[in-house]
């Protein structure tokens, strides 16, 4: 059963407790098996209950940077939607045909192919802490992930970066992908303006966001991030 997650009063990131008091299940545990959960290498640790966290913010907000140093302390599986799809594009499958063009676009691929793809990658982990890094974009694909994975994230951070320092940054880290242009990066923007920023509403006013300030060096914006995690008392990497 989904888990109650323990109010942080104390942090001042949000206005609301983090408490959540649904009571969900992922649905896919039903096709594993009817027995008792129990740990088995390469697939989604059933002994535990998921701790999901959903991590937001524009392109070039920093968001990939601060979700490898959570991985670091905290052994999380850091999930990249925008990675899971770009793979997907390399398959040369006709998903990835599919998935380059909307991209091109500056537009959303499709939520329900995203959290099967998402959901693919959860399954096969043998972990239980999974940053989504990039998602849910807009509130289609949260509502798709609620439906198919059958669950809400715990918390959900969302990294707060002026557009120009965000241009800035994606047009120097110049990675050779396909939607590091400053055409197509202009699109997103306006993409993530339109359709992302009600997500972030929707979660503030849950109660589970976290908005961090996203300007500042790497260690900097961690100081605000590290307690988020902490307090939950996970075992932290050596």
């Amino acid at each position: 059963m989904w888990r109650r997650v323990a109010s942080v009063s104390h942090l001042t990131f949000a206005q609301k407790s983090i408490v959540n008091k649904d009571v969900c299940k992922f649905k896919f545990w039903e096709a594993f098996s009817t027995e008792i959960p129990r740990k088995e290498k390469g697939t989604f640790q059933r002994d535990k209950t998921p701790f999901i966290t959903f991590v937001l913010g524009g392109p070039g907000s920093g968001k990939g940077t601060q979700c490898m140093k959570i991985v670091e302390n905290f052994g999380f599986t850091h999930l990249s939607a925008g990675d899971i799809l770009r793979r997907e594009i390399a398959s040369n499958s006709a998903d990835g045909t599919m998935i380059l063009d909307t991209i091109k676009e500056g537009k959303i691929v499709p939520s329900e192919l995203t959290v099967k793809l998402i959901q693919k990658e959860m399954e096969s982990s043998d972990n239980y802490k999974f940053l989504i890094d990039g998602f849910p974009r807009s509130e289609d694909n949260r509502i798709a992930f609620e439906q198919i994975i059958g669950a809400e994230p715990d918390i959900v951070l969302f990294f707060d970066c002026p557009e120009d320092e965000m241009m800035k940054r994606v047009l120097n880290r110049n990675q050779g992908r396909v939607d590091d242009n400053i055409d197509t990066i202009k699109k997103r923007l306006k993409v993530f303006s339109a359709l992302n920023l009600p997500v972030v509403k929707y979660y503030l006013e849950r109660g589970k966001l976290y908005k961090i300030n996203a300007v500042g060096t790497v260690d900097e914006i961690y100081k605000q991030v590290y307690p988020l995690f902490a307090q939950f008392n996970f075992e932290q990497q050596v």
